[in-house]
Order: C-alpha cells, then structure tokens, then sequence
C-alpha cells in the first residue's frame, strides 16, 4: 500500500491535469471501497484541487475519518470470570497462529492466558497450536479428534473459570464462508459458552490476511451475519497485502482492527495504531 501512494504522488506531480478517473480506479483498486473514495474525489473535483500532496493530504484525513475515536480496545477479565475471546475466519489466514501470538502478549502483560484447541476437524491445527504452545509456555486445553467443537469450548471454559485464568482465547475452525453449516456451529460455540457466562464471549475476532483484498470484506459480511464481530485482527501486512479493505469493513460493518499482524515471530503482533496505519499507508 506504502508503495501504491508513494506510485500515486509521482503519477500526479508528473500529470499536467489531474486525471480524476484514474484516480478514482486507482483507489478503488488499493481495496479503500468505493463508499470512500468517491465522495472524497467529489469534493476536490468540486476544489479542483491541482496539487497533489494537498490531494494525498486531503485522502489522508478522509481516511482517518473513517474510523471511531477512541477505537475499540481489548475487554478485560470481569470480576473472577475470564473473558473470552473467539476467533474466526478462513482457512489460511493466519487465525491459528494469531491465537498464539495474541495470547503470548497477553501473558507478558501479566495475564494468565489459557487457548483452547477448538479446530477438531483439522489434525494440522490442533498440532500446530500445541507446538505454539509449548514454545510460549502457555497452557493449552485441547479435545478428542472430531470432538464438538462447542463441548471444546465449553470444557476449556469450565477450566478457566476453575483455575482463574484471566483470559480464554478460542482456535475455531477456519471455516468456509459460504458453508452455512459451518456458520451454524459457531452460533452453537457462542451458545454453548454463554451457558456459564451469560456475558461470554466478550469479544470475537475476525482475522483477515491482508493479501485478499476486497474479499476480505466478503468474508467480514457473511462471519458478521452469523457471529457479531467486535473487531479485526490483519495478518501478512509485511507481505504484499494493501489493507486498505480495513477502511471497507469500516464504512460498512462499523467494525475496527484491534491488532495487526507482521510477521511469523510470537512478538509479530501489535495493537492497531491509526495514525500509524494510514501514515504506512501514504
């Protein structure tokens, strides 16, 4: 994305006359959605705006003004129950390491942390997650091969009530999501879960990879409809991935990052900061 603007300001310095409908495309293309863009190009169409920083600069603030003030952050323990964070999202994009990493930040900041295996369908899931946990040192309850995914939920739930863990973060599976029975079963986690909590989950997250662009915000409509989300998690901005789709969801779904991820390392995972997004951004 840092190198779509930096292609755009020296598109514009090099143009005589700003070409507004190449313009246009080219921010349609970066995944910032057309609810964005277009009224933003109107107004300086309207300004006839020449200059193309103060254009870059205009785009910037427009971006900014997407997003909520304060943003919404991580929900904390509730008295002597643990909060509970869910997980969802596609195969691949990143969700299974994102519980581990999310749960590594959340041990250093003094929290006893406690993941639950709930991807039972998918061996390589529950493996990779128990590796993740060995290495970080974080207690891991997991269930039988093909076990419900909600009874998963439900008994690591028990545990951390038990134990007093501060947090429970659960690995659902990564679900298709144009599978409705797959989206069935996360409204019976959500169910199942709730049976001790009436307050619980506390929060769930989407995790989208950046790379996919403008079918992340797919994906955000269709997980939105069967679970409530309360926030993104961005994996592989270091990659190729543009993120500019996060400003989609936004315009949309009313729903903001919580964390970005950058890389494979267990520290590869940050609160999302705005300005510092839209500035890497521009």
């Amino acid at each position: 994305m840092a190198n779509f603007f930096n292609k755009l300001i020296d598109k514009l310095l090099g143009e005589p006359k700003i070409d507004w409908d190449g313009l246009e495309a080219d921010l349609i293309g970066s995944d910032v959605g057309a609810a964005r863009v277009l009224p933003m190009l109107e107004e300086l169409r309207e300004k006839d705006e020449q200059d193309a920083c103060e254009i870059v600069d205009f785009i910037k603030h427009g971006l900014i003004a997407a997003f909520p003030q304060p943003l919404p952050s991580l929900p904390s323990p509730h008295e002597d129950k643990p909060c509970v964070i869910l997980l969802v999202g596609v195969n691949g994009a990143g969700k299974t390491t994102t519980c581990a990493k999310l749960a590594h930040l959340l041990q250093a900041r003094g929290n006893r942390v406690l993941l639950a295996a709930a991807d039972t369908f998918r061996a390589a899931a529950v493996e990779q997650l128990e590796r993740w946990a060995s290495q970080l040192s974080i207690p891991l309850f997991k269930g039988q091969p093909n076990q419900d995914p909600a009874s998963v939920c439900y008994e690591a739930h028990t545990l951390a009530l038990n134990k007093g863990f501060h947090y429970l973060i659960c690995d659902t599976a990564g679900r298709l999501h144009t599978r409705h029975n797959l989206m069935e079963e996360l409204t019976k986690i959500r169910r199942s879960i709730g049976k001790q909590d009436p307050a619980a989950p506390h929060a769930c997250y989407l995790v989208v990879d950046a790379t996919t662009g403008s079918n992340a915000l797919i994906q955000a409509r269709e997980f939105h409809k069967a679970t409530p989300l309360d926030g993104l998690i961005i994996t592989k901005l270091d990659g190729s991935g543009k993120g500019g789709v996060a400003v989609a969801i936004q315009d949309e779904l009313k729903i903001s990052p919580i964390f970005v991820g950058s890389g494979e390392r267990a520290d590869d995972l940050h609160p999302f900061d705005l300005r510092a997004y839209i500035d890497t951004l521009l």
